[in-house]
């Protein structure tokens, strides 16, 4: 006669609603959350629309390349520009202009030129020079308006009409554009060895407010030299970060396969290492206690002394180690009870730990699954970025009036640049211009173009989730059909992991879509919260960010709590084959009434893989050190010539910690799989013949359990 569970079900506090009858991974499915299956499909094929829309009305040269005055774009093949790519600023020191924070734009007329100014000159000075020598207007009049040719118009109308420049500067192109040419000379600004310059009206300015205008393009300047360097020393060290990455993915990979063997050894030492060390703490702060009691100056109490600035005074006191001995003491009493008491959970977590490093032994496969979902997210990736771009650069070109006034009526209002002269906005704003503001129109689509980029957000971070989400599917699909194998391994299937892949997205793309919708709109939400808080940082209302902190906070803990329950409801997917909600309740009610399991598992794993990862990627960092500081006597004609050794060195680390951290998500899932499944076992399975336990027989004796012996 069949024995019953050793573990009643009112023990867990909910009654058991596994099927008994239970063997593994259910094969005979149906389709679960059609119509969630049926919108995705719908959404997908919308997305395509909109990036299709998107690309017929977008042009990326208008977000590339700089447009001037005319909405013409500079370098553009087949226009009078095709040979100006650099854009011109007339007045630089207009760009310092509030009108530039408000519009986005330089409120100054911008011209297409083939190259930038080289020298300091004024109108004024060209006018002069021009009766004796006629190469100044040569010179001049290519940073004029195209076709002017006129160089006895008087100045004042001349720059009435914006015809030419009032001043130009030495400047050199950055990101296409003309900025002043700044050198620093022991510790002063100059530009082309001068701190002084004639404006266009005859006064003496300084080279500061051409900082001011241009602000932040030294340090960008700056940044471009050092970014040569950079790129310099990955062209030539490219292949030993390769050698590097490699490296780490063996070691990675060895690492988790020996990990059956030291995963016990290692989290002991570790728990025996950190009670050693509370108890030397202990013991230290009793002997600073039996050294400092009696002395007349220790024996003060921090009640007497008060809050001291110097931390140092409060050492000298005996009542301070009392406090810090008193603390320990009550930490190490802490370790040692929860200790005794989950002794079993622990052994509970390490075998379960040395089961997942066996069962990626046995289906190696999943270890470089991966690669799929890194290329699948690429795509992503790519896809939302090309239409983002293509959606912001879609419209026509629309001018708006610019004007130095600040109290002009007429500023940032629309205008038509063949009309605007015939127009009174110059008699009312003297030297209001009609400039190419940015593109846009009045149609529907142009309209809604910020809510079509929300759409696009939205659908990216829906699919960036359903590609996790079919990874982790297919992970545990491979995972759980090892764990209900009862002979290992010859009752592992053929080929686990593409099985898996082919029933998630055969008959589970609906729940999958389901959990990654959940949370795509719970980012959604966080993205617009740090949105609102990045605006609101320089406003002095305490409650609103207040509110607003808290409510990050919150939607923080939810995007955790719903990736945690997405996870589990996934692995339930895949071994029962039922609709996402069944196992997401089924999958929180399991762990629910092994909370301590649990809990313990999880920060056992979180810990050993943290330690893996540090491990791994500080050892490869600390062999890179030495190479790129050839500090290596063996391979030291090797090592290539570097600006700074520091770049591949850091880009090894961290590609190192990525590696790393892609071979042990891998396993993390595997150890995540086997724990439900081995939950699940527990509860369906009371070690009887019809119905054998499938853990291992580590666990087993772990837990006083038997099979019973199959009669022939």
């Amino acid at each position: 006669m069949a024995r019953k569970t050793d573990i009643p079900s009112s023990y867990y506090g909910e009654p058991r609603k596994f099927d008994p009858t239970f063997r593994g991974p259910v094969h005979n499915r149906s389709c679960t959350d059609v119509v969630c299956c049926v919108i995705f499909v719908i959404v997908i094929l919308g997305y395509i629309a909109l990036g299709t829309v998107a690309w017929i009305h977008g042009d990326p040269r208008k977000v590339v390349y700089p447009t001037d005055s005319h909405g013409q774009f500079c370098g553009q093949q087949g226009t009078p520009n095709a040979n100006k790519a650099i854009l011109f600023y007339f007045n630089i020191l207009q760009c310092a202009s509030p009108a530039v924070l408000i519009n986005l734009q330089c409120p100054t007329t911008q011209l297409c030129v083939s190259k930038c100014p080289d020298r300091f000159a004024t109108y004024l000075d060209m006018q002069y020079n021009y009766r004796y020598n006629k190469s100044y207007w040569e010179y001049y009049k290519q940073f004029c308006k195209p076709g002017f040719d006129n160089p006895k118009k008087p100045a004042a109308q001349v720059l009435r009409d914006e015809d030419c420049p009032s001043m130009i500067v030495p400047s050199r192109p950055f990101l296409q554009r003309c900025f002043p040419d700044f050198i620093t000379r022991n510790g002063t600004l100059t530009v082309a060895n001068q701190t002084k310059f004639k404006d266009g009206a005859g006064k003496t300015r300084s080279v500061i407010d051409l900082r001011d205008a241009a602000n932040g393009i030294t340090s960008l300047l700056d940044a471009k030299e050092v970014g040569m360097k950079i790129f310099e020393d990955y062209a030539s060290s490219w292949y030993w970060i390769l050698i590097g990455l490699v490296i780490t993915m063996v070691v990675s990979l060895l690492f988790i396969l020996l990990l059956r063997f030291t995963a016990g050894v290692l989290l002991w030492l570790i728990i025996f290492g950190v009670i050693a060390a509370v108890g030397y703490g202990i013991w230290h702060c009793y002997w600073e206690f039996s050294t400092l009691k009696g002395k007349p100056d220790a024996d003060v109490t921090i009640s007497d002394i008060g809050f001291q600035t110097d931390f140092r005074v409060y050492l000298q006191l005996s009542q301070t180690w009392l406090v810090f001995m008193i603390s320990l003491s009550v930490i190490e009493a802490v370790i040692v009870i929860m200790l005794i008491f989950l002794r079993r959970r622990v052994r509970i977590a390490i075998a379960l730990l040395k089961e997942g490093s066996k069962a990626i032994g046995y289906i190696m496969t999943t270890l470089f699954y991966p690669i799929i979902t890194f290329f699948l997210l690429a795509i992503c990736i790519a896809y939302w970025a090309v239409t983002a771009v293509f959606l912001a650069s879609s419209g026509d070109a629309v001018y708006k009036v610019m004007s130095t006034q600040p109290k002009c009526m007429y500023a940032n209002l629309t205008c038509n640049p063949e009309t605007f002269s015939q127009t009174n906005v110059t008699k009312v704003c003297p030297g209001s211009q009609c400039t190419f503001a940015f593109y846009g129109g009045e149609t529907l689509y142009h309209r809604y173009i910020f809510v079509l980029q929300l759409c696009n957000l939205l659908v990216f971070l829906w699919l960036v989730n359903f590609t996790i989400a079919l990874g982790q599917c297919t992970l545990a699909g491979a995972f759980a059909s090892y764990y209900w194998a009862l002979r290992k391994p010859n009752d592992i299937p053929t080929c686990p992991l593409f099985a898996s892949f082919s029933r998630a997205i055969r008959y589970h793309t609906g729940s999958l879509a389901f959990g990654s919708l959940i949370l795509a709109v719970v980012q959604m939400f966080r993205i617009i919260l740090e949105y609102l808080d990045h605006k609101l940082k320089g406003a002095h209302n305490a409650l609103a960010r207040f509110l607003l902190c808290c409510l990050k906070c919150c939607f923080w803990c939810l995007e955790h709590f719903i990736k945690f329950m997405n996870r589990n409801a996934y692995i339930m997917i895949a071994i029962y084959g039922k609709n996402f909600c069944t196992s997401a309740k089924d999958a929180f009610f399991l762990l629910m009434r092994n909370v301590v399991r649990v809990a313990v598992l999880d920060k056992v794993t979180d810990f050993l893989l943290f330690l893996g990862k540090l491990l791994i990627s500080g050892s490869v960092g600390v062999l890179a050190f030495f190479f790129f500081t050839r500090k290596i006597p063996v391979i030291q004609e090797e090592v290539p010539s570097l600006n700074y050794y520091w770049v591949p060195l850091l880009t090894v680390i961290f590609g190192s910690y990525l590696v790393a951290h892609g071979f042990f998500n891998v396993y993390a899932m595997c150890v995540d799989t086997l724990f439900l499944c081995f939950l699940v076992d527990l509860e369906t399975n009371n070690g009887s013949a019809a119905r054998p336990y499938h853990m291992s027989s580590t666990l087993r004796s772990i837990l006083n359990k038997k099979n019973s012996k199959r009669r022939r």
